[in-house]
């Protein structure tokens, strides 16, 4: 399948199609990790909480899948996906999904989202009513209003902050009610593994964002200097189970360990990769970032 915006048929591409395309099912680690990894530390400390866990879960996916329709909605206004893109087929932009569809779709999954974290505002109080209100705020100050997180190079800090800590730790509180520092130092390794996916997406995409003012982290620092943040992310999501160990966890943690092989695979192709070959690397990163999330939450409960 052709990756430019322009390439797909819109009357040949079923609803369901179009819809997959639109949340960018690849990147879902990026949520999905840290909500376990979360829930997995408040079990090791015997906090665990189904119910809970669960609506975090839920919100944490359905926050990111309307970070990706908002970011296809502005993105096509501002003009940075075109037919040059080398990145998946962005659905606002090809005409498979209308601008007007995807700002209601992006309205009624927000506000569902919101209306489900009532629950754990209920149980856990007014601190997960504030960060559930930055979060949605995030979502659509991403790519929208007048400066755009995305478009100014400091998407990759916003990514670590909510990514990780707040993601992390924001689900370990609605179990546990509190927030100790070492649930904030595994949440460091989400964290860094959701920027490394940003990173590969706009290391791609340098030469097209540069063309309409969007002014990436790799679009201001070039190629080289990304990939060698890239490298230096990934050190510290492998540091982040030892320290949490050394911080009274269990041992088992290092289990992430094993996905080392994966994540060094990585980091050779995306120094040989360049245009879409990045793509794989981007769904690849996704991989390591879940391979090790799970082996560390699964140690944690040894």
């Amino acid at each position: 399948m052709s990756s430019s915006p322009s390439s797909l048929n819109a009357s040949k591409v079923t609803a369901f199609q179009s819809w997959m395309l639109a949340i960018r099912p690849k990147t879902l680690p990026a949520g999905a990790v840290p909500v376990i990894l979360g829930s997995a530390i408040a079990a090791a400390d015997g906090e665990f909480s189904f119910p809970s866990a669960f609506v975090a879960l839920v919100c944490a996916l359905g926050i990111q899948v309307a970070t990706n329709f908002i970011n296809e909605i502005y993105d096509f206004r501002k003009g940075a996906d075109t037919a040059e893109r080398l990145g998946p087929t962005r659905t606002v932009a090809a005409g498979i999904i209308s601008e007007k569809k995807m700002i209601t779709v992006s309205i009624t999954l927000l506000s569902l989202v919101f209306l489900l974290g009532m629950y754990l505002v209920y149980t856990a109080g007014w601190p997960i009513l504030l960060i559930g209100l930055l979060s949605m705020l995030f979502a659509w100050a991403y790519t929208g209003g007048p400066w755009p997180i995305a478009y100014s190079g400091l998407g990759d800090f916003f990514v670590f902050v909510f990514f990780g800590l707040v993601a992390v730790g924001g689900t370990y509180y609605v179990q546990a009610f509190e927030l100790p520092f070492p649930v904030l130092l595994a949440a460091a390794a989400p964290g860094a593994f959701s920027v490394n996916i940003l990173l590969v997406n706009n290391i791609r995409d340098i030469a097209t964002d540069r063309t309409v003012g969007k002014m990436t982290l790799p679009a201001r620092i070039g190629g080289a200097g990304a990939r060698s943040l890239y490298v230096a992310l990934t050190v510290v999501a492998y540091l982040v189970p030892l320290l949490v160990w050394l911080n009274g966890y269990s041992v088992w943690g290092l289990l992430s360990l094993f996905s080392l092989p994966l994540a060094t695979s990585m980091i050779g192709k995306l120094y040989r990769s360049e245009g879409r070959e990045l793509n794989a690397v981007l769904a690849g990163t996704g991989k390591v970032m879940t391979v090790h999330g799970l082996l560390f939450s699964v140690g944690l409960l040894l």
